[in-house]
């Protein structure tokens, strides 16, 4: 039940949240936003389209154009949880979108954080 209820949030609530946690340790949204594009392949006009349309936090991912092949480099943690090891391939986006964030506030450069 806990997945359908992440999957079910509104981008328009989460995405304020990614820019704030950055934000609180002085990145920017901009920064976040790149993280965003890198991984999902969104660019500008396309999150700003699905933040419009208020798409639920599972069809933004499901609707991504093309999800970053490196992504599967993501390692670690995230509420305790290796996201390596998450089986629902959903989720598991999800997941990555938020240990790439938490590296963003960690202070990470930008090029270990885009697996470059």
């Amino acid at each position: 039940m806990e997945n359908k209820k992440v999957f079910a949030m509104k981008l328009s609530k989460v995405y304020p949240l990614l820019v704030q946690k950055a934000e609180r340790k002085n990145r920017t949204k901009e920064e976040v936003d790149r993280v965003i594009f890198w991984l999902t392949g969104y660019d500008e006009q396309g999150l700003k389209k699905q933040l419009e349309k208020d798409v639920d936090y599972g069809t933004f991912f499901e609707q991504a154009p093309s999800m970053n092949p490196a992504c599967s480099m993501i390692k670690g943690t995230v509420c305790g949880v290796r996201v390596e090891d998450i089986e629902d391939p959903l989720m598991q986006k999800i997941r990555y979108l938020d240990k790439l964030v938490d590296e963003l506030a960690k202070g990470k450069a930008m090029e270990k954080i885009l697996r470059a």
